[in-house]
């Protein structure tokens, strides 16, 4: 569970590194319940970045691997990882998140070509996380360097501290 066996890791387009404020078992629950949350919501470009088109909405969906295939991360398998997760931490969660994109015009709502990501996630040592990422296919309207930026905001939002910051020196 949580890994994609086809992960590209010759072709990473992004990597950072970060330091946790929390455990790693705490911290992959967090990002389940922000993962969950984000799924399916309407955001406007300009929460995410620097909008290469203005009037422009956006919908993220997230998957979390499960070996060959990703599931869509709902409440029920939100639940089943963190079932999992009161086991032992996992070492590597790869997650698929595709990018639709909207045109708002007057009338309706037209789409744009959407973006396809792969997130790969790993807990090197406690309080250590390193986060790849992979496009892999799409125009690339929210680019490698944002989509970070954006998860890591909704990962420190309504937290008390700073859950994650970038690693000295990385």
């Amino acid at each position: 569970m949580a890994v994609y066996e086809h992960f590209p890791e010759l072709k990473i387009h992004q990597k950072k590194s970060f330091m946790s404020a929390l455990s790693n078992k705490k911290l992959q629950q967090k990002l389940m319940q922000v993962f969950c949350n984000v799924n399916g919501k309407t955001f406007t470009f300009e929460e995410i970045g620097n909008p290469t088109i203005p009037g422009c909405t956006v919908i993220f969906e997230l998957g979390i691997a499960d070996a060959k295939s990703f599931s869509y991360i709902d409440e029920e398998e939100t639940r089943k990882v963190l079932t999992a997760l009161k086991k032992e931490p996992f070492r590597v969660m790869d997650f698929f998140c595709a990018i639709r994109y909207y045109k708002d015009y007057a009338s309706q709502k037209k789409p744009l070509k959407f973006d396809y990501y792969m997130a790969r996630f790993i807990f090197a040592e406690e309080n250590m996380l390193e986060i790849q990422i992979f496009h892999e296919r799409g125009p690339r309207y929210i680019p490698p360097k944002a989509l970070v930026t954006f998860l890591l905001e909704r990962i420190n939002e309504k937290s008390a501290k700073v859950i994650l910051k970038k690693a000295e020196g990385l």
